[in-house]
């Protein structure tokens, strides 16, 4: 008896687990796409921070090694991102695209 009681009980909660969540308010939305932006930014902050030091040893190298022959290969110089600037998207008002007027085709 106390086996189905606790089998049904793990059941009943684990049903309730499976609920829809209800979806994020304009808020929620507007600060996950901060962060996304956030963490894209940092990506690329990131990537100009390796490719400054990966220009650093190359230089060393090439300073060094003095039975290289030939010219290195050139690569791109590397883009600083800059500071993290985040602009929010503006929002359509959805009333102000459902009253726009639509076009009528144009017939061949």
């Amino acid at each position: 008896m106390n086996k189905t009681l606790l089998v049904l009980t793990l059941a009943v909660a684990s049903a309730t687990a499976f609920a829809k969540l209800p979806a994020p308010s304009d808020e929620a939305k507007a600060k996950a796409a901060e962060a996304a932006a956030k963490t894209a930014h940092t990506g690329k902050t990131d990537a100009y921070l390796l490719c400054k030091s990966q220009d650093k040893v190359a230089a060393h190298v090439q300073k060094t090694n003095k039975a290289q022959a030939g010219k290195p290969a050139a690569t791109p110089p590397c883009t600083d991102p800059g500071k993290f600037v985040y602009t929010p998207p503006e929002v359509v008002a959805p009333a102000a695209a459902a009253s726009a007027p639509a076009a009528p085709a144009k017939k061949s």
